[in-house]
């Protein structure tokens, strides 16, 4: 039997070397895969209406009530038809970023599981300097972080500057209104009339802190025999104030509002010198509280960050755990205390009301 040559078996080898690696570009050749098929279930803004848009959930579940009625003279009433429109994610299918038009300005409940149900609900404000409703960021994704805790969320959609409002007065009725509105379906939500409050970001920072010091004009103006929620409180228990807009105590800003003993206490989070003028903006409202020595006041001004950012981790900075110490928050003041049982920050205000420090 004669043997194979040397340089025969040589080049065989190389050959079948070369045949493995280009196996697979040859295997995906012969058999392309099926397509991707195309995203489910991808939400849209619904239609325009000749009477009054209906609002669509912007995480699925959500309970969305309209905050007036038709007939309210405080909707724009040749607007009011006039559907939302909606900014999707190009990179995630189906994520809604933003809305604007809002001419039917709404509250979408979602409620936490009934077995961890600490009955405190947090309503929040998105930003969006007044052009627009950072509803992703700065609302969606709110709802399955509160949820982890056992707190039910609201997401507010306000009106806004750049659909023709003004935000001192449009969209903080907005927020007030929709902080008495969740009181009065507490009971039947399950959620605790005394753990309501309000968290905006950035330009909703913008409502939820007048929110702390304008809800007694508001409850007096707004008690119509015919109004239904006459006589429910618009305070909110507590607020969040995230890299805030100015404040009703802005240095621009005049006459500053009285404080009311009972305003509630306040949660505030940002970035220093990389996010100079909303620091300063959220200094100016610590500090108005401060000086008049109200309880439950705090602060927390990172070193490192920028505005913006929501509950993203911003690469692992200390900026990036406000969340949570929002929450220690929370649960020191004893929001997150089973429902009904009466919060330290309660008692806090109410020992504050009763003996007031002497200036």
């Amino acid at each position: 039997m004669s043997k194979t040559p040397p340089l025969f078996q040589a080049n065989r080898i190389r050959l079948l070397s070369l045949l493995l690696l280009l196996a697979p570009a040859l295997a995906t050749a012969q058999k392309s895969l099926p397509p991707l098929p195309a995203p489910q279930d991808v939400p849209y803004a619904g239609p325009s209406t000749r009477t009054v848009y209906s609002p669509r959930a912007i995480v699925p579940g959500g309970i969305v009530i309209p905050l007036y009625p038709p007939d309210s003279p405080l909707l724009n009433q040749e607007r009011k038809g006039e559907a939302e429109k909606y900014t999707l994610s190009e990179a995630v299918p189906g994520r809604i970023t933003n809305v604007v038009n809002v001419h039917n300005p709404s509250i979408e409940i979602h409620k936490a599981d009934a077995r961890a149900n600490t009955g405190a609900v947090v309503i929040v404000a998105p930003g969006g300097g007044h052009r627009t409703l950072v509803i992703g960021s700065e609302g969606a994704d709110v709802v399955p972080y509160f949820y982890n805790y056992g707190v039910n969320t609201v997401i507010l959609r306000n009106r806004l500057r750049v659909d023709g409002y003004e935000p001192r007065t449009d969209a903080v009725h907005d927020a007030l209104q929709a902080v008495r509105m969740v009181r009065a379906y507490a009971e039947e939500l399950h959620f605790d009339p005394h753990k309501i409050g309000i968290m905006g970001f950035s330009a909703g920072a913008e409502l939820s802190a007048p929110a702390a010091v304008e809800f007694a004009d508001f409850d007096k103006n707004n008690k119509a025999a015919d109004d239904p929620f006459a006589g429910i409180t618009s305070r909110p228990d507590f607020v969040g104030i995230i890299y805030p807009g100015p404040s009703p105590f802005a240095a621009n800003r005049s006459p500053h509002p009285s404080i009311p003993p009972n305003a509630p206490p306040a949660f505030i989070a940002t970035a220093g010198s990389g996010d100079k003028v909303h620091a300063v903006w959220a200094m100016e409202y610590f500090s108005a509280m401060l000086n008049v020595g109200l309880p439950n006041i705090e602060m927390h001004i990172y070193g490192n960050g920028k505005h913006g950012g929501a509950l993203t981790d911003r690469g692992g900075i200390p900026f990036g755990t406000w969340p949570d110490r929002y929450i220690d928050w929370l649960r020191d003041l004893g929001f997150l205390n089973p429902p009904g049982v009466e919060t330290k920050a309660a008692r806090d205000v109410a020992e504050y009301v009763a003996n007031p420090p002497k200036k």
